[in-house]
């Protein structure tokens, strides 16, 4: 589901996938773009896969104007129905020193908005597995998913 570019929307926060590869986002070189915001305020999230290791890696550089850095997540097995999701963020702050003076307030702002998005992917998570195991068929059947 991590990588499921397509259902983005339903967990990260403000955000919808406007621009996929060829193959969908799922191979190093590969491009995603989402935007993040809402109407037309907001900005483009540009990304290009760095790391692609499903389904327990991926790495992507982020490349766009306002957001530049790189993220990553690793899930981690925990036995045959569990898994942990590990994600880092280097980010490099944009607009010099007003920037960095107004960091502390939009750190506290992303961590806020971030928490809210991993908590509904959870909430995802455990819905297409509760799915699944019922046999029913899920829509997150795809890699990374």
């Amino acid at each position: 589901m991590l990588t499921d570019w397509e259902r983005q929307s339903e967990w990260a926060l403000l955000t919808h996938t406007r621009g996929i590869g060829p193959t969908g986002g799922r191979a190093v070189g590969e491009e995603v773009h989402a935007f993040t915001g809402v109407g037309r305020l907001g900005f483009m999230d540009t990304m290009v896969i760095e790391v692609w290791d499903p389904p327990s890696r991926c790495r992507v550089r982020k490349t766009g104007r306002v957001v530049r850095g790189a993220s990553e997540f690793r899930v981690e097995a925990l036995g045959a129905d569990r898994s942990r999701v590990v994600y880092a963020a280097e980010v490099e702050v944009p607009a010099g020193r007003l920037g960095l003076a107004l960091w502390p307030v939009a750190r506290a702002a992303i961590a806020a908005g971030f928490g809210r998005s991993l908590t509904t992917l959870a909430g995802i998570a455990e819905r297409d597995a509760a799915a699944r195991l019922r046999g029913r068929d899920s829509p997150s059947s795809t890699p990374g998913g």
